[in-house]
């Protein structure tokens, strides 16, 4: 059996290496998240639980979780719904649909806020319609949820799709063959096998939408209480000199990247053995 040639390199190389990953991750990663924290218990937890209880902070909260929760399920059933068509049949423009899910990854999030803003905006042939009819899209909740469908719908794809193209379709067709109907395929046989890669794709999807700035800056106004997400209300915080609230804020969204993180961590190690098996 041969030894793999990173074990035969020199000690001094190893912990050479060693030490520039993990330098490197602590400046970049872990000095920032703890400063996060030190800052925003800096006056003491009163004046953090105080910050997290005011009026504006609340509605910002809430708005961020309401917009996360109608984005994130449209984004699981396109990128259920593209990765299945991309990996298990041939069409024509299967590379230009690819080429369209990571588009979000290329453009800055504020050109597509200023794209929307352009499409739905009062002086726009949509916005005259849709002013006509009193719909509110543009500085309002569907503008929001609009823009971070938008950055956030390539992850749930990006996830599936590289999946079921590595698992075939040979179950799938020995199902039908067997009498299965298109929806009990699904749910008995592509389902189970895509369910890690479906979960890792929410988790991103989820955390990402969250903590969007750029494309729901420019759709939402900055209306306080009304159109803030958390990002937004951090903003607004630090540019007020008010420090401890705008950390205090943040480390909410803090909090929930490092929870995505221990989740995926604990599921992975539980469950290794059955990913390993889905995987191959």
């Amino acid at each position: 059996m041969t030894t793999p040639n990173s074990i035969t390199e020199p000690f001094w190389v190893r912990s050479l290496l060693l030490f520039v990953a993990i330098g490197y991750m602590a400046f970049l990663v872990l000095l920032p998240l703890a400063a996060v924290f030190v800052e925003a218990f800096g006056q003491g937890v009163d004046a953090y639980l105080a910050a997290l209880s005011e009026p504006n902070a609340r509605s910002a909260i809430r708005l961020t979780l309401i917009v996360a929760a109608i984005a994130v399920p449209f984004n699981v059933v396109f990128g259920i719904c593209a990765s299945w068509a991309i990996a298990k049949f041939d069409f024509v423009g299967k590379r230009l649909l690819i080429t369209f899910i990571d588009l979000p990854f290329s453009v800055s999030p504020v050109i597509s806020g200023v794209i929307y803003v352009l499409l739905f905006g009062a002086g726009s042939v949509l916005g005259s319609w849709i002013s006509d009819h009193d719909i509110q899209i543009i500085f309002a909740v569907p503008g929001l949820v609009i823009a971070t469908m938008f950055v956030t719908f390539p992850f749930v794809a990006r996830e599936l799709i590289p999946l079921m193209e590595e698992q075939g379709s040979e179950e799938e067709e020995a199902a039908i063959m067997l009498g299965a109907s298109g929806l009990r395929t699904f749910w008995s046989i592509t389902l189970p096998n895509i369910k890690w890669g479906l979960f890792y794709g929410v988790l991103l999807c989820n955390a990402r939408a969250m903590g969007e700035f750029g494309a729901v800056s420019v759709v939402s106004g900055h209306i306080k209480g009304m159109t803030n997400t958390i990002p937004l209300h951090v903003e607004i915080l630090y540019n007020e000199y008010n420090f401890v609230a705008a950390f205090a804020v943040a480390s909410i969204l803090t909090i929930l990247a490092l929870v995505t993180l221990l989740l995926k961590t604990a599921i992975e190690y539980k469950f290794a053995d059955e990913i390993k098996a889905h995987r191959k």
